[in-house]
């Protein structure tokens, strides 16, 4: 007999089998019982979600002889027949190969035609997104008025792909990724089933694996099924996945917050030599580093023992949350720019030294930042409006003798003022309550910025020598962004939504418009 996949074999038949979409589960159900089915179904979700899965139980169930509460009894003749695949009343179609305008009409076509067993005729297509325009156009009247035993449901990965004359025709589900938990759980019933011996930290860790997809999960647990016959083990599971032993990723995380690039290379070495896959290693590094972060903001962490959790406490007492963020920003950039690569190695070894070397600006330097401008901030308040246009006609008369002064006609559009009603300090209040609140990456972010309200909702920050990749991707976080609302918020008493603009301009632009302070006369020199 022909070896069958763990994901094949203990595919679930029924509803009440997948685990982590009740919200869909759930819908279908009742729909069945209350013999309200769609003629039309889009399933969207990541890979490995159930889609697929779901879209045959459904299939059977409105066919299925004997329904019990929404379920099909998987016994009766229609039942047996499409779960061997030999009813023709079920047809199963990948949109990935069969995507020209002919299949879909072939389709188009077989849909006028009775069923021969079973009450509908019910076609699966799936990775739908796939089809061709032609072919989508094609499919667009049969789709919205089927004949009355007929059934559609189309199942994609991409539905942004889709036309919205199709996603409009459709009754769309959308299958959320599963919880390591119910993951955890369904892998406890196939290695029950399966016969197979697993340790529950084994599990845990292909749960974390899988990110989400349950086929990923049963794929890990079957290759590690066919290494051994003995317990699979939570080493065997990162052996066979190419993780990299932790103490690597200790070690390194700790050479670069040491700003040690020679004990970093020395690592990397070492990684290389053992034929460890780089990408992998550069995850575990950035998953690492993100939990240490979480343990010193929670002091909890789970999947690791007590003997990991004394390093990882020990690395997060001796840094500063700033600094892992840094390197969390700058290792991500790395990611993505590895994916690209064909020089990996190399690539790989540049972007931790350029990680290492990011100690050159930490705490301590935001601090040493916001001091000088504390002090410069002290100096203009203390400046008397007489004495600086006089100290300005000084200076413009002594650059005028020297034939060293640079006329600059008045701009045509000044810079717009803040709203009088919030006064003109707001922008600096909104700072000083992000100081207030210890948000000091945030703060040292925004310091060369300035801001306007456009109404008591919206707000706009600009950013006048231009608006770095790392100042955008800071500010574009969900938990940047929140933070940066509540300090508006407390300013304003109103919840704005935030506008971020890059302020470089032309060359020629820039002779033509002043800044505020050589509207005021003021020359302002900062001498480190």
């Amino acid at each position: 007999m022909a070896y069958t996949a763990l994901y094949r074999a203990f595919r679930p038949t029924t509803f009440a089998d997948m685990v982590g979409q009740d919200h869909i589960t759930k819908t279908l159900k009742n729909q069945i019982m209350a013999g309200r089915v769609g003629h039309a179904y889009l399933f969207n979700g990541g890979r490995g979600t159930g889609k697929t899965t779901s879209a045959k139980i459904l299939a059977r169930a409105v066919n299925c002889l004997n329904p019990k509460d929404g379920e099909p009894c998987n016994e009766c003749e229609i039942c047996k027949e499409i779960l061997s695949g030999s009813l023709t009343d079920v047809v199963e179609m990948d949109a990935a190969s069969n995507n020209s305008v002919e299949d879909i009409r072939t389709i188009r076509d077989e849909v006028n035609f009775l069923p021969t067993k079973a009450k509908y005729r019910v076609y699966i297509i799936d990775e739908v997104h796939m089809l061709s325009v032609g072919a989508f156009n094609a499919l667009l009247k049969t789709l919205e008025e089927p004949p009355e035993h007929v059934k559609f449901i189309l199942a994609t990965t991409e539905p942004q792909k889709l036309p919205t004359t199709i996603l409009s025709r459709c009754q769309r589900f959308d299958f959320k990724k599963i919880s390591d938990e119910y993951i955890i759980k369904r892998l406890k019933v196939i290695c029950e089933g399966a016969n197979i011996k697993i340790s529950e930290e084994a599990m845990k860790i292909i749960a974390v694996l899988s990110e989400g997809a349950m086929r990923d999960a049963i794929s890990i647990l079957e290759r590690c099924s066919q290494e051994s016959s003995d317990e699979i083990s939570a080493d065997m599971v990162k052996e066979l996945v190419g993780i990299p032993n932790l103490e690597y990723i200790s070690r390194i995380s700790k050479a670069m917050l040491a700003n040690d690039e020679i004990s970093a290379l020395g690592v990397i070495d070492e990684v290389i030599k053992e034929g460890k896959d780089l990408y992998n290693f550069l995850w575990e590094i950035i998953k690492y580093i993100k939990d240490v972060l979480v343990y010193k903001a929670t002091n909890h962490l789970e999947l690791y023992s007590t003997e990991e959790l004394q390093q990882i406490k020990e690395i997060a007492e001796t840094s500063e949350k700033d600094r892992l963020l840094s390197i969390i920003y700058e290792l991500s950039e790395l990611e993505n720019s590895l994916k690209w690569s064909n020089q990996k190695t190399i690539l790989f070894q540049t972007g931790v030294i350029k990680a290492c070397m990011g100690g050159n600006f930490a705490s301590g330097d935001v601090q040493e930042l916001q001091n000088r401008i504390e002090k410069l901030e002290a100096k203009i308040s203390n400046i008397n409006p007489s004495e600086m246009m006089k100290s300005s006609q000084n200076n413009y008369v002594r650059e005028e003798k020297q034939e060293q002064a640079i006329s600059v006609p008045a701009p045509e559009k000044k810079i717009p003022d803040l709203p009088k009603q919030k006064g003109n300090d707001f922008w600096k209040r909104v700072m000083d309550t992000l100081k207030r609140s210890n948000k000091m990456t945030l703060y040292a972010t925004l310091i060369n910025s300035r801001a306007t309200l456009i109404n008591d909702f919206s707000l706009e920050i600009e950013f006048p020598n231009g608006l770095t990749a790392f100042n955008e991707s800071f500010l574009n976080n969900a938990n940047n962004r929140t933070d940066l609302i509540k300090a508006v918020q407390a300013v304003t008493g109103n919840q704005v939504s935030i506008t971020i603009k890059d302020g470089r301009t032309k060359a020629s632009e820039v002779k033509e418009t002043k800044t505020p302070m050589q509207d005021l006369g003021i020359d302002i020199n900062i001498i480190d």
